[in-house]
């Protein structure tokens, strides 16, 4: 099991990171929160998450040990995979995740793609005495910046399995949301507009 990784990125794409460790590039599969805060020659410490399968190794890496945590917990439940997983933690952070669980908001889960009613109420019934209390109770959305915002969400979508047409589409929908997510020194919010962006998807 490889718990961590830590080195310097080599590469950043759409759904993935290459981290050089020893001289060896690993790719990490990791949610569009997470990359953006990425920067291609700085060094970088991932928690990681190894899935192993018959015909494949995958590495999974998150911004920090609670991530990690949820994506493994999650995928206890029946009907839940690594890229469902990540889907989640890409739509909500992981204290949002066990809010919705833990008060049985069906409708919050609902709005990660692949997360039919059924498959929420599952998760709920499965997760409910074992996912744990939100570490803190103002917990929100993560700030990501990244510029140009509108690359950021498209990439995100794209990398979560919509469409580019259909990413476009919910992209122009919540365009006029990047002023009232632009902080004082010009940052855009990338992570509430690709849930917002996420949450019109889920509506259509």
């Amino acid at each position: 099991m490889i718990a961590f990784v830590r080195g310097e990125v080599a590469a950043v794409t759409l759904t993935s990171a290459v981290v050089e460790v020893g001289g060896v590039g690993l790719e990490l599969m990791c949610t569009p929160n997470t990359l953006a805060t990425l920067r291609t020659g700085q060094t970088a410490s991932l928690p990681t998450s190894m899935v192993v399968r018959e015909d494949s190794l995958t590495l999974f890496g998150f911004a920090d040990d609670d991530e990690k945590q949820v994506f493994e917990l999650v995928q206890t439940a029946s009907g839940v995979g690594p890229k469902l997983a990540q889907a989640m933690l890409a739509v909500l952070t992981p204290d949002a995740v066990r809010r919705a669980v833990a008060g049985d908001d069906v409708r919050t889960l609902t709005t990660v793609p692949g997360i039919g009613q059924k498959g929420a109420q599952r998760i709920i019934l499965e997760l409910k005495d074992r996912i744990g209390a939100p570490v803190s109770a103002g917990a929100g959305p993560r700030v990501v910046a990244a510029e140009p915002w509108r690359d950021q969400v498209q990439q995100g979508l794209v990398g979560l399995g919509w469409s580019t047409r259909d990413a476009d589409k919910a992209i122009d929908s919540v365009a006029d949301q990047a002023a009232d997510t632009t902080s004082s020194t010009g940052e855009v919010d990338v992570a509430a507009l690709l849930r917002a962006a996420l949450r019109t998807l889920s509506k259509a």
